[in-house]
């Protein structure tokens, strides 16, 4: 009777070990579907507000050069198709993360170009409005961030705060507290995991810990619970990924 009880207890212990198992595996894929999830939701997002942006260009294209050009000219209907195709490419940009300086300056040079061949002065008239809705599409992807020329570069630079040293850099200059954000970015770690992955025990991973916590860039469930990348911390690790890509391409 105590052997069958034994085995019964044994069977509960093997049971309730795969069980966990099968917790964890459960979690596992929850964190990185709900990742993959959000990252999906949020590039249709991207994807349907330049859409709707580009819509709007498109209108204000069309009725820009239709309001505004040269009415009576025989060549009015022909510069017109030219002025749409040439704004519209422009406008199609847009569904970039980013515009390169380069591309902009041809586009101007290609304005420049054809203006240069235009046939008579009433053209002028024309053209000021090409390069004025031009101009509107430059400056729409000035705010949404995608393109910024050299110059603008600079001064973005000369407004680097300093106290991006203990906010970032710090935390973030040694070879341990960067493994721990990159395994979390992927799933929470317990204390545990982390101190296998890093190979810090104790004290030693709490110091490395506390200074991402210090930060923001992670946060810990509750207490004694796993620990968790935070939306800062995300995107550190995104902008160290575009550095280091920059950097060797």
């Amino acid at each position: 009777m105590a052997d069958k009880r034994t085995d019964s207890y044994r069977e509960i212990i093997e049971i309730k070990g795969m069980l966990q198992e099968i917790h964890k595996d459960i979690k596992r894929f929850m964190e990185k579907s709900g990742q993959q999830h959000v990252e999906h939701v949020l590039s249709d997002s991207r994807n349907n507000f330049a859409s709707a942006i580009i819509r709007h260009v498109l209108d204000d294209i069309e009725d820009g050069l239709e309001s505004n050009m040269v009415k009576k000219c025989e060549m009015r209907d022909t510069c017109k198709s030219n002025f749409t195709g040439f704004l519209q490419n422009n406008a199609n940009l847009i569904k970039q993360d980013k515009v390169p300086e380069n591309v902009i300056m041809k586009c101007q040079l290609d304005l420049n170009g054809m203006k240069s061949s235009a046939p008579s002065k009433q053209c002028e008239k024309c053209f000021s409005q090409v390069q004025m809705l031009f101009g509107k599409q430059v400056g729409l992807m000035r705010s949404l961030n995608i393109y910024n020329s050299n110059e603008e570069k600079k001064q973005d630079i000369a407004g680097i705060p300093e106290s991006l040293i203990p906010e970032v850099l710090e935390p973030l200059s040694n070879k341990q507290r960067l493994q721990i954000l990159k395994a979390i970015a992927i799933e929470t770690k317990t204390f545990s995991a982390l101190s296998e992955l890093t190979g810090l025990r104790g004290g030693n991973l709490l110091f490395h810990l506390q200074k991402l916590l210090d930060s923001g860039m992670i946060l810990q469930r509750h207490e004694r619970g796993d620990y968790m990348i935070t939306d800062k911390g995300f995107k550190v690790l995104r902008s160290i990924g575009d550095m280091y890509s920059v950097l060797n391409t």
